[in-house]
């Protein structure tokens, strides 16, 4: 299985926090090949940017050694994004769930707000 992370998802994965459940832990190391979104990283950029969070220093070194792989935003994906229902209207989230539409990949995120978007969506 391929899975693509919810930005919260990568920073508990390579800080260790706690709040990342076994289960999702287990995913990400069963999983065939994992993505980080270039979404993810403009979203965490911009949230240090304002001082609300403190990404890892090196954060694209970093993601590559733990074994993920980058995935840019292609226009196919930008095009997707006006397919998707409105049960969310957050942006980033919603070139996240795109990306996952077009590349067939589970969205791993513990935000209850992208459940209604079903099968595409792994809650953990």
């Amino acid at each position: 299985m391929n899975l693509l992370l919810d930005s919260h998802i990568v920073l508990w994965w390579l800080s260790d926090d706690p709040r990342l459940s076994r289960k999702a832990r287990r995913l990400i190391e069963r999983a065939d090949e994992v993505l980080v979104s270039a979404a993810t990283t403009w979203e965490l950029a911009v949230k240090v940017s304002l001082g609300k969070l403190r990404m890892p220093e090196g954060f694209l070194e970093v993601v590559e050694q733990q074994g993920f792989t980058h995935l840019p935003i292609t226009p196919l994906h930008a095009r997707a994004v006006q397919g998707l229902p409105w049960h969310h209207r957050d942006p980033f989230d919603r070139i996240l769930l795109a990306q996952a539409t077009v590349e067939g990949l589970g969205l791993v995120t513990a935000d209850e707000a992208l459940a209604p978007y079903g099968s595409l969506v792994i809650r953990v």
